[in-house]
């Protein structure tokens, strides 16, 4: 099936694979925002959902930010966000509840403000109350835009020295090194040469548990988001060490068989430790959970691992949609969800 490229295209009816294919240009995009006015910033936070929040999350492991940084899934904010706090509001759609509620409770605390977004009220707002506004490029979900955001936080953080400088020409750098790493997971690649749809169909029909170190963990956690809503697929997500400390002893009574499908987000630039415990753990787990799928990311930094693991998850969750025999793009549960709501 995933190599018939007319019933990949008539379920894929938003090209949602072209733009896994097209997502390094992202990367690249200049916002042509200047920020000014702003200092003295102790600490910052980012108030977001979903995918609006998700490439926060990349900051952690790449490039760190110099003060205390957080990020928010909330209407309310921590007792700490004041006059010296950065506040990012993050809405795709700008009407975001939470993200709306939240913006307000900085407004209140005098935060200093900056939006992304890519319309809707929180542009709006925005426009009125002259924040600077990254607008992210509309058409496409959220959680594909992923690398839109991320390019608009650099150009927030680094301007206002809150990350060490030439981080933006790294990640610039980094888009282009990806351009050419997708090559063979495309949908006209067939099936006996192409990776991601090999692992969609060790994937298909079973509920899909995501494990990573810390370092790849944003990558791990963005293909458990995608499973959720290109694939419509139940998919966890946890980490290594905290792993061993709890969920490890979990995989360990009955039943035996489990509806489950292991993956593993197996990075050689995670602490040596951290790699040793996903070889001993597997050992101590044979017979108990399925083998794990291993993943090991291509690139020789942080950065090029996080952008090659997260587009590999793209085109693989992207591929079991298809498996299911769904359309990846819609998620009109949640659009439900947001009018029974109002």
């Amino acid at each position: 099936m995933l190599d018939n490229l007319k019933l990949i295209h008539e379920r894929d009816a938003q090209d949602a694979l072209g733009v896994a294919e097209k997502q390094w240009q992202q990367l690249l995009h200049d916002y042509k925002v200047q920020l000014n006015g702003f200092s003295g910033i102790d600490n910052a936070v980012l108030a977001g959902m979903g995918g609006s929040a998700l490439p926060a999350v990349f900051l952690q492991s790449w490039p760190g930010v110099k003060v205390p940084f957080e990020v928010v899934r909330n209407y309310e904010l921590p007792a700490y966000v004041g006059p010296n706090t950065l506040f990012i509001s993050s809405s795709h759609s700008g009407n975001t509840e939470e993200t709306l509620a939240a913006l307000q409770d900085a407004e209140a605390r005098k935060a200093q403000i900056v939006v992304l977004g890519s319309g809707g009220q929180l542009a709006q707002k925005a426009r009125e109350k002259q924040y600077p506004l990254f607008e992210i490029p509309g058409g496409i979900q959220p959680r594909m835009s992923s690398f839109y955001f991320l390019a608009a936080l650099i150009q927030i953080l680094e301007p206002l020295g809150l990350v060490e400088k030439g981080k933006l020409e790294e990640l610039r750098a980094a888009g282009e090194w990806l351009k050419g790493q997708t090559a063979s997971w495309r949908p006209d690649v067939p099936t006996d040469k192409n990776p991601a749809k090999q692992l969609a169909l060790e994937l298909m029909g079973k509920s899909i548990v995501m494990y990573s170190g810390p370092k790849l963990f944003p990558a791990a956690n963005k293909w458990k988001i995608c499973f959720n809503e290109n694939a419509k697929n139940v998919a966890w997500v946890n980490q290594y060490p905290e792993f061993n400390h709890n969920e490890f002893v979990g995989w360990s009574s009955h039943p035996t068989q489990k509806p489950y499908a292991v993956v593993e987000i197996r990075s050689d630039l995670e602490n040596e430790r951290v790699q040793k415990r996903f070889v001993v753990s597997e050992r101590l787990l044979s017979g108990l959970r399925p083998a794990p799928q291993v993943v090991k990311p291509e690139g020789d930094t942080v950065l090029k691992q996080l952008l090659w693991a997260s587009n590999y998850g793209d085109f693989t969750s992207l591929y079991v949609a298809l498996l299911n025999g769904l359309n990846p793009s819609p998620v009109e549960l949640v659009e439900k969800l947001k009018d029974l709501l109002k």
